[in-house]
């Protein structure tokens, strides 16, 4: 088991949740996120006074899969969060030692 975590812009998460959904992932975590990388921030005017905002507002989403669906969704989440600009994001993907479905204690794969 392996979670696809990706860090996206945030007007693109209804194109990366139905690009997702067809693909037949059944859930999905999203998290408020801020952050920078090359993009390095911006400067904005708020009533007359420059300043500067460091961190930019993301999206964080993290898919649970069985090992052999990673491919196919860290490919349905990039086609849908590209813009060809700088600031797209980013697609991680790390191993899960173990789940649990806490309503019915199934485990691994069947929890998922």
């Amino acid at each position: 088991m392996k979670i696809v975590m990706a860090i996206i812009k945030p007007f693109k998460l209804d194109e990366v949740r139905d690009s997702l959904t067809n693909i037949g992932v059944q859930g999905l975590t999203v998290t408020e996120v801020k952050g920078y990388g090359r993009q390095k921030g911006h400067t904005e005017i708020y009533r007359g006074t420059e300043y500067a905002v460091s961190f930019l507002p993301k999206l964080k989403i993290e898919v649970a899969v069985p090992e052999e669906s990673v491919e196919p969704v860290v490919e349905a989440i990039q086609g849908a969060a590209k813009t060809g600009q700088i600031g797209d994001g980013k697609i991680f993907v790390y191993a899960i030692d173990q789940a649990v479905r806490i309503r019915t204690g199934e485990a691994d794969t069947d929890a998922l």
